[in-house]
């Protein structure tokens, strides 16, 4: 299937590559496929790319590689759309805001992390109820000397 980016041009994509958001991205109801792509090769960040509209793309990270200790809790009920997955079936991953022409300030929203199903390639954005940030620093912000 070929799709058109207004960031990465047109795509080839294999329908078997697909992640599918049931219920869409908060915000983003009507976009429920999307494909990953890499950002680059040497950085950590990768795009979530909207097959539906092609001016819609996330940044995305795993959150574990700036912060170690993140712990992503859900109830089995917020993983409904999924079935019933295994633990070590699920992908998480996190949405950066990179303000426009300030890259030392992006964040990340903790409290909304994706999970994805890698065997049926399901996903779905869920709302944890511990008390996470929406923008969480990603790099820690230099201190001002007097």
């Amino acid at each position: 299937m070929k799709i058109t980016t207004s960031r990465f041009g047109e795509l080839e994509c294999r329908e078997d590559v697909l992640i599918r958001f049931p219920s869409g991205i908060i915000g983003f109801p009507r976009s429920t496929r999307y494909i990953i792509l890499d950002h680059d090769r040497e950085a950590p960040f990768k795009w979530l790319q909207s097959v539906d509209e092609g001016d819609l793309a996330f940044v995305i990270m795993d959150p574990r590689l700036f912060k170690p200790d993140y712990q992503a809790t859900m109830e089995p009920a917020a993983l409904a759309d999924l079935g019933t997955p295994a633990d070590e079936d699920l992908i998480l991953f996190v949405l950066l805001t990179v303000p426009p022409g300030d890259p030392d300030h992006i964040t990340a929203n903790l409290r909304a992390p994706v999970v994805v199903h890698e065997p049926t390639r399901k996903a779905k954005q869920v709302i944890l109820h511990d008390e996470l940030p929406t923008r969480y620093p990603l790099f820690a912000q230099p201190v001002a000397c007097p």
